[in-house]
């Protein structure tokens, strides 16, 4: 039981520390779910071609998720950080 409980910890550490992760991949099947209903009503679109798009969305979402989240922690350690790092300096 302890196991679990360290897993899961560590599994909410990681989504705290990157929190645009989930965000991503909740995105990713979002869009895919959608995308897969949509399919009923292509029309005349090839099923390859819907796909292809399905694929491209989905992908993007990720990517900009992952480029948000990569600014996030840039501010996040770049301009955040030396700031508070400052104002305790000035406290002391």
């Amino acid at each position: 039981m302890s196991a679990y409980d360290e897993n899961e910890s560590k599994l909410m550490r990681k989504v705290k520390e990157n929190p645009f992760v989930p965000v991503g991949i909740a995105g990713f099947f979002a869009i895919v779910g959608y995308r897969l209903m949509k399919m009923k009503s292509r029309g005349d679109t090839k099923m390859s071609v819907h796909l292809i798009h399905m694929r491209v969305a989905a992908q993007g979402f990720v990517v900009g998720a992952m480029t948000v989240g990569v600014l996030y922690t840039m501010y996040r350690d770049y301009f955040a950080k030396p700031i508070e790092q400052q104002k305790s300096e000035q406290n002391k």
